[in-house]
């Protein structure tokens, strides 16, 4: 059974424009897909619609066997098991770093503040961040307080990640740091699904590609046949203008 699987989605925005549509896909467990494509193209809407942050108005999803599209499916309590990690951070600016990482263990999972703590300290080791526990997200660059979205992710334990465009709001120093940190996760065996125009991450760790158009998912291909010869006009034309450079 695939970790994620996609079956038949399509969703407007209102009557006229249809943002998706018949989108499938699926990701097997320990698997990671890279989803591509112009701007406009429905990429962050689709990996949004896996824990239902997007609603769809036709076709199925499940996430680990669970009906993400079910109406009785309990929401917070999947989402709490997908690790999302979104482009600008969504870090609490109020909260020391530690404070923003310990806030999900303990008011979603029941844990103790202990554990919490002693959790949010092995991620924050993980991401190379211990120094910073005590600081504000506003005393973080870009790129580290994307790992500290990273680790966020990390200490609910999820049994995959979400990656949201995550190093497309850093400065281009602070994006290999994010980067890093992701390859590693791949390497480690973690589920991953990943909106992304950063291709040579791609190429070095994505078993799949997924190249999406005007709503569509055009290609979904292995990693070496995608760069190899693209199928599709489409996707030689995205690859031919973002590899040129």
């Amino acid at each position: 059974m695939a970790m994620i699987a996609i079956d038949n989605i399509s969703k407007w925005y209102n009557p006229t424009f249809q943002v998706l549509k018949d989108c499938t896909t699926s990701v097997d467990k320990g698997e990671v897909v890279v989803v591509c494509g112009p701007s406009g193209s429905g990429k962050s809407t689709l990996i949004k619609t896996v824990n239902a942050l997007e609603p769809i108005q036709s076709g199925t999803i499940t996430v680990d066997g669970i009906s993400v599209t079910a109406a009785k499916t309990n929401l917070p309590n999947l989402r709490s098991r997908v690790g999302m990690v979104f482009q600008h951070f969504e870090l609490f600016p109020h909260l020391r770093i530690v404070e923003n990482l310990c806030l999900g263990p303990e008011k979603v999972l029941g844990r103790s503040h202990d554990a919490a703590m002693a959790k949010a300290e092995k991620m924050l080791e993980r991401v190379g961040l211990t120094k910073h526990a005590q600081k504000y997200p506003g005393q973080l660059s870009g790129g580290q307080q994307q790992r500290v979205a990273i680790a966020r992710a990390l200490v609910m334990d999820p049994i995959c990640m979400l990656f949201d465009e995550p190093t497309s709001a850093l400065d281009p120093e602070m994006i290999n740091e994010v980067l890093d940190v992701m390859v590693e996760l791949a390497k480690e065996g973690m589920t991953m699904m990943v909106v992304t125009h950063e291709m040579g991450f791609a190429k070095k760790v994505a078993d799949r590609v997924i190249f999406m158009d005007a709503g569509e998912i055009v290609e979904d291909a292995r990693k070496d046949d995608f760069f190899g010869t693209p199928r599709s006009p489409r996707a030689q034309a995205f690859l031919s203008k973002i590899l040129a450079h």
